[in-house]
Formats: structure tokens, sequence, C-alpha cells
């Protein structure tokens, strides 16, 4: 079994993993660049990022169940997060919704 801090450090590890996928950078990056900034990088997201990011969330569990490697998956949910940021920043009814 798990002890708690060992939980907390395993999902801590998928947080950054999904952050560096889309935001380029790890929680405490994010807080060292922006001491004056309340809350944490998810707290600052655009709509665009939390679509991309709820969609790397669902991608990201796939992965894991297939196995890929952190170092794969990292890679593949970058890529993944590229493209969807694309497309949504050029979406003109998410434009609309704004």
């Amino acid at each position: 079994m798990l002890s708690p801090s060992q939980i907390n450090f395993v999902y801590a590890n998928e947080a950054d993993l999904l952050n560096v996928s889309l935001f380029g950078k790890t929680a405490s990056q994010w807080r060292d660049k922006n001491p004056d900034k309340k809350g944490n990088i998810r707290d600052h997201a655009t709509l665009e990022q939390f679509v991309v990011l709820s969609n790397l969330e669902s991608i990201n569990a796939l992965l894991i169940h297939r196995g890929i490697s952190q170092e794969s998956r990292i890679i593949e949910l970058n890529q993944i997060a590229i493209t969807q940021m694309t497309s949504l920043i050029k979406s003109k009814q998410l434009k609309q919704l704004k």
C-alpha cells in the first residue's frame, strides 16, 4: 500500500506532467516567476487552456492505462496541447461564447 505522502507525490508529479505539456512549466516554476499572483497556474488559465487541460487529463489516463512511459506521454500530450490550442484559438464559435 502507498502512504499518503507517496500518493500525493504521484498525483503532484502527474499534475506537473500536464502543466508542462500545456503551460510549458511546473506549478513550482510558475509560482517562482509569479510571486505576486494568488493561487496557482491553473487559477490563471484561459478558457481555451481549461478545455485542453480537461482533454489532456482524459488522454493521459488512457496513455497510463496502455502502459506508456512518462517520457513518451509528455511528448504526446504536448503535441496534442499545441494542436488543440491552435484549433481553439482560431475557433470563431468559441470567440462568440466569450
